[in-house]
């Protein structure tokens, strides 16, 4: 028996375009004290990424597909990592073998480093009631005279629009360089492209141009709506402010949702004229009768996808 153990040292949250970097340990857990200890000798082992796509069949058709086997033949010694699972591949990297005729004595360990870079070419991580896009990182292995075993680790790509392709421009610093610091400088090179996006981010989202909406019925106009900017970053707070003092009908309370919508390309949809599919994420209710002015929070939760469009929808 051998036990594999991945670890992503920094999460398993990553931007498209980012380096993803694994330590993977193969390990013989049989004590070398035991009686039936024995060695264990591993043909191969390899990683890759990808991404699988599964779409309700309820709301989505898809072009037909030709028959696939799903199950991964024992003789096989071809890495497919999509195998068993629902849905589609619609992205992934080539394989990097990380060994070949790998010998563990009972007790012993080998760590093995996995870096790839995310591709920028794919969709972000969602969950959404018409489609699904998932990543994980399949590592397989093989012992000799048996079938592959694979092992899957998930982790959520985000998507930021507007960031250019790696290899992504390194600017000069102006300041002296230490031959001491070596190590830190690179370190630092090599967070740049995320720091460039978190930058980028940061300036987009921090513009600020009020927006106002005059909210009316039949009989008149009952408020006033104003929101400061349309453009958030995912854990920011929604803020917004009611007038009602200019309004000619009372208001006894109203309420304010957080929604995304799903919309499918009108070639992909089930049915002519499908609705939107839409998703709520927080609500807010609040009395305001004879009160002039009101204000409304809604958080935007950390684990929802931002804004994308792909071929489907």
């Amino acid at each position: 028996m051998i036990e594999v153990v991945a670890s992503m040292a920094r999460g398993p949250v990553f931007l498209a375009g980012e380096l993803m970097e694994c330590l993977i340990t193969f390990t013989n857990p049989m004590s070398h004290l035991s009686t039936s200890a024995s060695s264990e000798m591993l043909a191969w082992a390899s990683a890759q990424i990808h991404c699988q796509f599964h779409a309700s069949e309820s709301r989505v058709a898809l072009p037909a597909q030709g028959n696939k086997q799903d199950v991964q033949a024992e003789s096989d010694t071809v890495l497919i990592p999509s195998r068993g699972e629902r849905g589609q591949c619609v992205l992934d990297t080539p394989p990097k073998i990380l060994f070949c005729d790998l010998r563990l004595d009972p007790g012993e360990s080998k760590t093995y480093s996995y870096s790839e870079i995310v591709p920028i070419d794919g969709p972000p991580s969602f969950r959404g009631q018409a489609v699904k896009y998932v990543y994980k990182l399949t590592i397989g292995c093989q012992r000799v005279n048996s079938p592959i075993k694979l092992l899957r680790v998930p982790f959520r790509v985000l998507v930021l629009q507007g960031m250019p392709e790696p290899p992504f421009p390194q600017d000069e610093e102006v300041s002296p360089s230490n031959p001491f610091l070596e190590e830190e400088e690179a370190s630092r090179r090599d967070a740049r492209p995320l720091e460039r996006a978190l930058d980028m981010l940061m300036v987009t989202t921090s513009r600020r141009c009020p927006h106002m909406f005059n909210i009316t019925n039949m009989r008149g106009k009952v408020a006033k709506f104003c929101i400061f900017k349309t453009i958030y970053r995912l854990g920011e707070d929604i803020i917004g402010t009611f007038n009602f003092s200019e309004g000619d009908i009372p208001c006894l309370q109203y309420s304010v949702s957080l929604q995304n919508e799903e919309e499918i390309q009108q070639q992909y949809q089930r049915r002519p004229g499908q609705a939107v599919s839409v998703t709520g994420h927080g609500r807010h209710l609040e009395s305001c009768l004879h009160t002039a002015s009101s204000h409304f929070s809604l958080p935007i939760p950390l684990n929802v996808t931002p804004g994308f469009s792909t071929d489907i929808g």
